[in-house]
């Protein structure tokens, strides 16, 4: 079942980031959707902030693609695949190892086939002059741990 939430400012959006931390389990992947602008960026850098401080400083990744983190308790990696030319190209940027810890993933069709099936999604849109998120989860626990009943 689909979560709409409305985030009329930036600290909505951050605030949205360190709730979805508190979910995070190695093996996640968080797929962030949503235009240039839409906010992903900045929820990852409340989903960052939560886990690592707030002083973490966390850069869009749109240059470098990938951004890891060493989290307390796994590794956080932070993909933007915006300027990816080929799903292909995932693999060269450390893909397999975001087995061990989470991935959160900024334009996360480019990926292809090497998306996994189960994920959550998270849809960023402009809402007025704030955003909306809806977030979607895919296969199991997501749902669970969304209605705050964790396995």
């Amino acid at each position: 079942m689909d979560t709409i939430i409305d985030l009329p400012s930036e600290t909505e959006t951050l605030a949205l980031g360190a709730r979805l931390a508190g979910l995070l389990r190695a093996g996640d992947v968080v797929a962030l959707h949503g235009d240039l602008g839409a906010g992903k960026t900045t929820l990852v850098r409340g989903l960052v902030g939560a886990l690592l401080g707030e002083g973490t400083e966390v850069p869009s990744p749109t240059y470098t693609l990938v951004q890891v983190y060493d989290g307390p308790d796994f590794p956080l990696w932070h993909f933007d695949l915006y300027r990816l030319e080929t799903p292909e190209g995932v693999v060269e940027l450390g893909w397999d190892e975001t087995q061990e810890g989470a991935a959160l993933v900024e334009w996360p069709e480019r990926a292809g086939r090497h998306l996994p099936a189960s994920r959550l999604e998270v849809f960023l849109e402009f809402a007025g002059e704030g955003r909306r998120a809806r977030l979607v989860p895919r296969g199991e626990g997501w749902q669970e741990r969304l209605d705050g009943h964790p396995d």
